[in-house]
């Protein structure tokens, strides 16, 4: 499996502007900038980007986990959140939160720590991942 996207950028790093399209077109020359990027201009940048793919892989791969142990989600919510200092990215910070019927906590965060460190997203980044998990009833 191969998947793209596309960056063009226009003039200078600080008064320039960029748009990004992926080829499934869910983003599709959506704006960023950086005002996007370092400011609280409208649109999106890379890190919010990388916080997007890192928390779907990471709940996607702990519902697979979830799934192979013999239980069920009835709902997983993961919130990330990308550090970006002095240049690189030095944090990326998973909060998920789970409805498992049945499931114990000491297994449930077993699959949680697999999933955080196998996802492929994880494995990608080069950087301190930490995971905020709560089971629910």
């Amino acid at each position: 499996m191969k998947r793209k996207a596309t960056a063009i950028w226009q003039g200078s790093g600080k008064e320039g502007q960029g748009k990004l399209s992926t080829e499934s077109e869910v983003l599709q020359e959506t704006q960023y900038s950086y005002k996007t990027r370092f400011e609280d201009g409208k649109g999106t940048n890379p890190e919010e980007l990388v916080a997007a793919a890192h928390a779907g892989c990471f709940t996607m791969k702990l519902a697979f986990n979830i799934d192979a142990a013999g239980f069920k989600a009835d709902s997983l919510e993961t919130t990330c959140s990308i550090e970006l200092k002095d240049g690189s990215i030095t944090t990326s910070s998973l909060t998920v939160k789970a409805k498992v019927p049945s499931i114990q906590k000491t297994k449930f965060d077993e699959l949680v720590t697999d999933a955080e460190k196998n996802c492929p997203i994880s494995k990608l980044l080069n950087t301190n991942i930490t995971v905020d998990a709560h089971l629910e009833n």
